[in-house]
């Protein structure tokens, strides 16, 4: 006999308890930060196993804050997101890597503009909790980094004295919270 698969259950992303974030170098010696203010999605896992975890994210590309007025409005622009043309960026995962207790690795593709490619989150469960008005809540961590020009985010400067004005590795972070779905 074998055993049944875990059943699997939804969760929908609490937006107002969640943040993807990204780091980019500035003038080859800063790091800016900024982060994407409207974020929605589906994740669906089973109690305590994540091997068939899966994730579906959409994230609103103008909603873009860096705190720098001038700075959000290039990046909304046609020089990087283009967010007239292509509104949101997309994870889909495909599968999941190295399952290690509360580590894992999900694999799935990102989706800028109108750019496709495989990217890896390292993801670590935070934990779950039972909020004051008896909704089941879970949290997640995940990082990885990606290059800028390969989602075709190839606007830069040359420096007078050597280098770039924005680095081309961008370090993504996301602290996500998770609501049950009923």
């Amino acid at each position: 006999m074998t055993a049944a698969a875990p059943a699997l259950t939804t969760w929908t992303i609490d937006a107002s308890h969640s943040e993807v974030g990204f780091a980019v170098k500035h003038l080859m010696i800063a790091t800016v930060r900024g982060r994407f203010g409207s974020v929605a999605g589906t994740v669906t896992f089973a109690d305590g196993d994540y091997s068939q975890a899966r994730a579906d994210v959409t994230i609103d590309a103008a909603s873009i804050d860096t705190r720098e007025d001038k700075r959000d409005a290039h990046l909304r622009s046609a020089d990087f997101f283009d967010v007239e043309r292509f509104p949101s960026l997309a994870f889909t995962s495909r599968r999941v890597d190295a399952t290690q207790g509360d580590r894992f690795q999900l694999v799935g593709d990102l989706t800028i503009r109108d750019v496709t490619r495989e990217v890896a989150l390292d993801v670590t469960v935070e934990g779950f909790q039972k909020d004051p008005w008896g909704n089941q809540k879970a949290a997640f961590t995940a990082t990885t980094t990606i290059s800028r020009t390969d989602f075709g985010l190839t606007w830069n400067t040359a420096l007078e004295t050597g280098g770039v004005l924005v680095g081309d590795d961008v370090k993504i972070s996301l602290d996500v919270q998770l609501l049950k779905t009923a």
